[in-house]
């Protein structure tokens, strides 16, 4: 008698049954990057689909296609088009991990995305879960997703009491997404999956009344959709500050391009006075003026109202000032004098980009 193994245990064809027959009636099919097996749609989208909401991608999904509209394309791109393109949607290693795959793809594999999932793990930017779920909607790939909707709806289900991003726990949730795997449909599978966490097993208010796994759900069970899954323990948010200077001349503000790694890596921003430094005694106004004299002569400064920007593992208090400068200096390639009336085709991080967009109302550049 063969002797079961926790494979045989985890295994449930019912629980795929029930995920396939709920996407195929009630699950997402019109999304632009859907109805397609174009590995380089499918890969793009799930790129900016990582820690992003659908509504925040649309947008930039389509733009980006419009600017590279084949992989052959984004890999002839200069980074910094590309960073333009991805600039307000976060995350920016991403779009640095992105444009080294399409180079990586096109030199490796002749411009063709491969179907094996362990060969698409090892491209830049591309995990183990992204690497299935590409493989599964590009080529009907049998492989096993695990993002963050896909724990939330395991927790639930499968009344999971430790939080999955403990490693040991999240090798246990691995075993079982490879052991539910169904033998046929794994594209309706795999976006089944994706649907019922983005729609109803949400992270606040999940609609159970609608979900297909209800009568198996040990949270909706118990009563902890609430508690599950469980929560990353919370740390204190460092904060930090910054100076930031919005240096001005001829219709023209001074950006300064960032190195390729770090916060903000590739892009261009306003020059910093001594980076992002501990939260501490505000810059003075004098210090801000000392510092700008390096890019000309200063002819005036403002102080502007500060502002709070979060990132995934600090605070950063901003301080802006604008300063208006008579004669330029001579400067090194780091710098970009850029013509304000085109500052939203800038490669600008968020927060900076709305800050200049403020400054470019008539008579605030100068």
């Amino acid at each position: 008698m063969k002797r079961a193994t926790e494979f045989d245990d985890l295994a449930d064809p019912t629980f795929s049954a029930a995920v396939i027959g709920w996407q195929k009636t009630h699950g997402r099919h019109a999304l632009p990057w859907q109805n397609t097996r174009d590995a380089y749609r499918i890969w793009l989208s799930e790129i900016m689909l990582q820690q992003t909401q659908v509504s925040a991608v649309l947008g930039y999904y389509a733009r980006f296609l419009e600017r590279f509209p084949t992989l052959a394309d984004l890999a002839a791109a200069p980074s910094e088009d590309v960073m333009a393109q991805w600039s307000g949607l976060g995350y920016y290693t991403r779009a640095r991990n992105l444009h080294a795959c399409a180079r990586r793809v096109t030199a490796e594999y002749d411009g063709v995305f491969p179907s094996d999932p362990a060969l698409l793990a090892q491209l830049p930017g591309i995990g183990r879960s992204t690497a299935a779920a590409i493989a599964a909607f590009s080529s009907a790939t049998r492989a096993a997703i695990l993002d963050g909707n896909v724990k939330r709806v395991f927790a639930r289900t499968f009344g999971v009491d430790q939080f999955p991003g403990l490693k040991p726990v999240e090798d246990a949730l691995w075993r079982r997404a490879d052991a539910l795997l169904p033998v046929e449909g794994i594209e309706s599978y795999t976006q089944g999956l994706m649907d019922l966490g983005a729609t109803l097993c949400t992270r606040s208010s999940p609609d159970c009344g609608r979900c297909p796994l209800q009568q198996r759900c040990v949270a909706y069970a118990t009563g902890r959709t609430a508690e599950l899954p469980v929560r990353k323990p919370k740390k204190a948010v460092p904060e930090k500050q910054a100076a930031l200077m919005a240096v001005v001349h001829g219709g023209q503000v001074l950006l300064e391009r960032r190195p390729d790694s770090g916060i903000w890596g590739g892009l261009m921003s306003l020059p910093e006075m001594d980076g992002h430094q501990a939260l501490g005694d505000a810059a003075v106004i004098e210090d801000v003026v000392l510092a700008a004299g390096a890019f000309g002569e200063v002819e005036e400064t403002e102080a502007l109202l500060p502002l709070v920007h979060v990132f995934t593992h600090y605070k950063l208090h901003i301080a802006p000032y604008r300063i208006a400068i008579a004669r330029r200096a001579e400067l090194d390639a780091r710098y970009v004098w850029w013509d304000t009336a085109r500052i939203a085709q800038a490669p600008l991080p968020a927060p900076v980009k709305k800050l200049l967009a403020q400054l470019a109302m008539p008579g605030l550049f100068g």
